[in-house]
């Protein structure tokens, strides 16, 4: 038994050559799949690094063939899906613009198409550009941000529900950040608190259907995110302020995406799991 304290790095942590260092976990070593999603048909969006790729990784080793998208990481795609059929199960890597309603559509048409039906929508793709002051924060920025967080929700979801059937599931990814917003992330938080929102809301709508909707609310978990969103030198202690004083890998969030996705969480939706390192929001 691991002390969850220790299980990984602690900071310092650095970031090198743009990429942050140590690398991070998505689980290629440590997740061992439990069959608990066999023969399941998932779409997940941000597939190639982060938490999006742990998923994809657990998803597949628990059965299930994953159709993933990406917006410019083609070789994180390619190591997606090299770990997807590694596992055995279909792996489809689909490019796309989360900001585009149409680009939405046409992945969820395509993914369905290949993948021959859909029963689970996984959204973990985001943008944040962190923003010291709102003086600064430009409209530009600002309809970038609620477009690829959270208007892509409703068009993949009303995308998505031609194919999904009762025991389906719907799975959105919210952040700490929606209950405790940082200074240089206002428009990011306010995206993250909408999407808690929209999963309430959508499982009341959806659940005449048998439609599951939840949602998964990461606190600091060490990603490419992270080094791309704001400035580097600022990440050496990252995460170090959580009770287990290190941020979370994102292997360790893959288990919740599992569990909302199977029939284990068949009388959960609405829900909202918080894995934080014990920050309480």
């Amino acid at each position: 038994m691991n002390d969850p304290r220790d299980q990984y790095p602690r900071p310092p942590f650095d970031v090198i050559d743009g990429k942050p260092s140590p690398s991070p976990d998505h689980g290629e070593e440590s997740y061992v799949g439990r069959g608990r999603l066999e023969g399941r048909k998932v779409l997940l969006t941000g597939g190639n690094s982060g938490i999006g790729r742990a998923a994809a990784i657990a998803f597949a080793r628990e059965g299930a063939d994953v159709a993933f998208t990406f917006h410019s990481d083609e070789e994180g795609a390619e190591g997606t899906v090299e770990q997807i059929e590694k596992a055995g199960r279909v792996a489809l890597s689909l490019k796309l613009d989360a900001s585009s309603e149409q680009e939405c559509v046409d992945v969820v048409n395509e993914a369905a198409s290949k993948l021959g039906g859909l029963d689970t929508l996984v959204m973990v793709a985001g943008y944040q550009n962190n923003i010291d002051d709102i003086l600064d924060l430009e409209t530009d920025q600002l309809t970038k941000t609620y477009a690829a967080n959270v208007f892509s929700l409703f068009w993949l979801t009303k995308a998505a529900l031609e194919y999904i059937p009762a025991g389906g599931s719907i799975i959105t990814t919210s952040s700490i950040q929606a209950t405790q917003p940082s200074p240089d992330k206002v428009d990011y938080a306010s995206t993250k608190a909408a999407i808690i929102n929209f999963t309430e809301g959508m499982a009341q709508q959806l659940a005449p259907k048998g439609i599951r909707v939840n949602t998964v609310a990461p606190g600091p978990f060490w990603t490419n995110l992270q080094p791309d969103a704001g400035n580097p030198d600022e990440l050496t202690n990252f995460g170090a302020d959580t009770p287990y004083e290190r941020p979370g890998q994102p292997a360790e969030c893959a288990g919740a995406y599992v569990y909302l996705a199977s029939d284990d969480a068949s009388y959960t939706s609405g829900a909202t799991i918080l894995i934080a390192g014990g920050k309480i929001a």
